[in-house]
């Protein structure tokens, strides 16, 4: 489990292909603090599993159903990722939380600056368009977000400048893709919603009152 909060940028030192999957190792410091073989790690937004490790790197093995349902297929030598370590118990919850299981990808469309913030437009999946509201919360490429706009195709964020030297937004161009992952709490309650009547009471709960 994650918050969004991003602890670093990390660089993309190697990439191995190995058919069906990509070894991928990356040059990072801060999230390698106490890391051990095993942690998870978001890369993107995208939980992955430390493989091996040493003082300035890590590597993950990525199967292939990540790189078809997530940009790091796209990362190249020397690409910066958005960075963080999964949340310890007693963590401040500073973001949202996050499974770092991305839902879908989007494409940046424009950048609006203004004097003291950027506002980014992307394109938002037409599955995911029921889960995102304006003033929710919704993670791109990791990083925990306020929706600021909210449209049946797009979403924007405004961005201070504090985030975008610190994740890898203020590097986006148009085009480019990110990884989605809308709120969880959103999906559960669809869930609840549209089966839980159809399912009947808990086992044992029938006919229970104050």
């Amino acid at each position: 489990m994650f918050t969004g909060l991003v602890e670093e940028i990390g660089t993309v030192a190697a990439l191995e292909p190995q058919g069906d999957a990509l070894r991928l190792t990356i040059a990072a410091r801060t999230v390698l603090e106490n890391a051990a073989l095993g942690d998870s790690i978001s890369v993107n937004g995208v939980c992955l599993t430390v493989a091996t490790r040493d003082e300035g790197s890590f590597t993950a093995d990525v199967m292939q159903e990540s790189l078809d349902r997530t940009g790091l297929g796209q990362l190249a030598v020397g690409s910066r990722v958005n960075l963080e370590r999964a949340l310890a118990a007693g963590d401040r919850l500073g973001g949202h939380i996050m499974q770092g299981h991305v839902d879908g990808v989007g494409q940046l469309l424009s950048r609006t600056s203004s004097e003291h913030w950027d506002v980014l437009r992307f394109t938002l999946p037409r599955s995911l368009a029921h889960y995102v509201v304006e003033k929710g919360s919704i993670a791109v490429n990791g990083t925990s977000l306020t929706v600021s706009a909210v449209g049946d195709d797009f979403f924007e964020v405004s961005l201070i400048p504090t985030t975008l030297a610190e994740t890898t937004h203020g590097d986006l161009a148009e085009g480019d893709t990110v990884n989605l992952e809308v709120d969880v709490l959103a999906k559960y309650v669809e869930r609840m919603l549209t089966h839980g009547a159809a399912a009947g009471p808990v086992p044992g709960t029938e006919g229970a009152g104050d």
